[in-house]
């Protein structure tokens, strides 16, 4: 069965084609990510007859145009919106939406006598050999005309050559342009393979670029929540864009979806800041137990998953769905819950989040279990602290993490979070987990590791000081300023011949220090440093931190899990101070995890 046909397109017929909605384009409301050199570019290749690549379609089931009527026999834009918007702006003169919101024209000039495109500038349009708009031409009746008219302001030109340059010009109208239309009866699956596979202007496609393309076509619903998805994500990073949109997208403002997420304008939090292929998945999972984006399309053409067939009256109750877990999953109130909890956890920096989509399924889980009326917040809480911390160390969440997502919700679904997560916490964390797994993945220099940042986690939610710091804790450092220092000093053990990188900064070497405390110890030895803390503690008299008590030393060993005989180790026994520090630091971990 052939799955596409491939068919060439003048430009006036494309254009012709989208104008009448033949071919619908899912309204763009990111941006238009182009620059005007790049729609220069695009017109000067369609003039010179270079490819522009494929634009392409898909029949999707249910798309509501901007008409307000349903695509029957209509193809879908699914790939190439930003090629037909830059036509669209540079030929037809439609104006297009800028980084701040507001519409604005992209002008394409060009000098017949060069044959050069330029984009218009003041000085372009008082050059008379200039054509200011080459959308003038496309709208002129006659092209004749256009010329003559043109010879007149420029009697000196070469006439027959600037006459030939301005026909050719308008032959742009009859470029070719490839259409990839993909067959009718393709099922989603196979056409979200197809989409994330091609890539555009060496951009790869992803399942949620095309979910998001399904979403808009569901008219001014489906326009407004693309938006609601795209705006969300765009202020959670950029708050002071709010004014833009408020100022210049009536449509979205009048749809009240603009107020429910307006407190982003005041937000300044910044430990998940989610794109829209996060919260196209999170979505799935709270609005239809689904992992994967395709899946999330199927719904939306009314793909029943039990037989597999398309019944329209599905459409509007998927639609229903999607609103309501993206208003869940925008609202003011479940966010910060979310990002509070997730900080309670010790992880209170995004630099200690080395999974996303560790932390996504954990937003989409508390927003499931909040379904759950019989259910206290605090057991929310907790159960999705637990989750999160035991993805972040099994790397439960990476990899082909789609179909785990799934089977995850449909046992959540099926059994309880909470034994569920019982279940595999029993499977997964067990006490060979602990004891050797955990030490063994402890043996990296990878500081971005989720299992030392879970440690720095852990000495966070439990109040750690940093090392040799009397009043100074992990939280301040890591919300401040504080040095990862190398326990045992680097300098140190490559003067003592152990100059492989991946030996002096494996992790169980590391600890967060005050910098005046590792400025203070610099490449001194083990034995020489804590000598002198123990002076200092005999003394009274401050010379290496500020700690003058013997008790208060070793508890403040045992905060950062080191061995409390770390005087001792010297080059000859580091390689059993790592092994010593990796089980100390294990077993630091599973005493944080059992009390979240």
């Amino acid at each position: 069965m052939a799955k596409y046909t491939v068919n060439q397109l003048p430009v006036s017929t494309l254009l012709s084609q989208v104008q009448s909605e033949q071919i619908a384009i899912p309204e763009l409301q990111r941006p238009f990510v182009w620059d005007s050199i790049k729609v220069r570019d695009l017109m000067d290749s369609l003039y010179r007859g270079y490819p522009v690549g494929y634009l392409i379609t898909w029949q999707s089931v249910g798309a509501h145009l901007k008409g307000g009527h349903t695509a029957a026999h209509q193809q879908i834009l699914i790939d190439g919106q930003q090629r037909v918007t830059a036509i669209q702006a540079a030929i037809a003169g439609m104006s297009v939406m800028n980084k701040k919101y507001s519409r604005k024209r992209i002008t394409i000039a060009f000098n017949p006598m060069t044959e050069e495109f330029a984009t218009l500038t003041p000085v372009i349009r008082r050059d008379p050999q200039w054509i200011s708009d080459i959308s003038e031409i496309f709208k002129s009746a006659a092209a004749f005309k256009f010329v003559g008219s043109y010879l007149q302001q420029n009697p000196e030109v070469d006439q027959d050559a600037a006459a030939e340059n301005i026909a050719h010009l308008a032959e742009i109208k009859n470029a070719q342009i490839g259409v990839i239309a993909l067959s009718d009866d393709l099922d989603v699956e196979t056409v979200s393979e197809i989409f994330i596979r091609i890539n555009s202007k060496g951009v790869p496609l992803s399942s949620a670029d095309f979910a998001m393309s399904k979403i808009a076509t569901y008219g001014d619903r489906g326009r407004n929540l693309r938006k609601l998805i795209d705006y969300f994500c765009h202020l959670s990073v950029a708050p002071h864009a709010y004014e833009d949109i408020a100022e210049n997208d009536n449509e979205f403002a009048q749809s009240g979806f603009l107020s429910r997420i307006s407190w982003l304008k005041d937000d300044a939090e910044d430990l998940y800041d989610p794109s829209y292929n996060d919260i196209v998945r999170v979505a799935g999972l709270v609005g239809f137990n689904r992992g994967k984006a395709s899946s999330i399309v199927s719904e939306l053409s009314g793909r029943d998953p039990e037989t597999r067939k398309v019944d329209e009256s599905r459409i509007p109750k998927a639609y229903d769905r999607l609103e309501a877990s993206l208003i869940e999953i925008t609202s003011k109130y479940q966010f910060e819950n979310f990002v509070m909890l997730i900080k309670s956890a010790g992880f209170i920096s995004s630099k200690l989040i080395n999974s996303k989509n560790a932390l996504n399924f954990a937003y989409g889980l508390y927003l499931k279990l909040r379904q759950d009326k019989t259910m206290t917040e605090g057991e929310r809480k907790r159960i999705t602290r637990r989750w999160f911390v035991m993805s972040a160390l099994t790397g439960r969440h990476s990899g082909s993490f789609e179909s785990t997502w799934e089977q995850d919700m449909r046992r959540i679904t099926q059994h309880g979070a909470a034994e569920y997560l019982e279940q595999i916490e029993k499977s997964e964390l067990s006490e060979g987990f602990w004891a050797v797994n955990l030490p063994q993945n402890l043996e990296t220099t990878s500081t971005n590791s989720p299992y030392f940042q879970t440690f720095i986690a852990s000495q966070v939610a439990g109040g750690a000081r940093g090392f040799l710091s009397k009043h100074i804790t992990v939280t301040t450092m890591q919300e401040h300023s504080g040095d990862i220092h190398h326990i045992v000093p680097k300098n140190y053990l490559i003067n003592s011949g152990l100059k492989d990188r991946s030996d002096y900064n494996q992790v169980a070497n590391y600890a967060l220090t005050e910098t005046s405390v590792n400025i203070s110890i610099n490449d001194a030895a083990p034995d020489r440093y804590m000598g002198r803390v123990q002076q200092q503690i005999e003394s009274k008299v401050l010379d290496l931190g500020e700690i003058t008590d013997q008790s208060d030393l070793e508890q403040n060993l045992k905060e950062n899990a080191v061995p409390l005989h770390l005087g001792e180790a010297d080059a000859t026994t580091y390689f059993d101070f790592l092994r010593e520090r990796r089980a100390l630091m294990a077993s630091a971990i599973k005493r944080y995890y059992e009390l979240l």
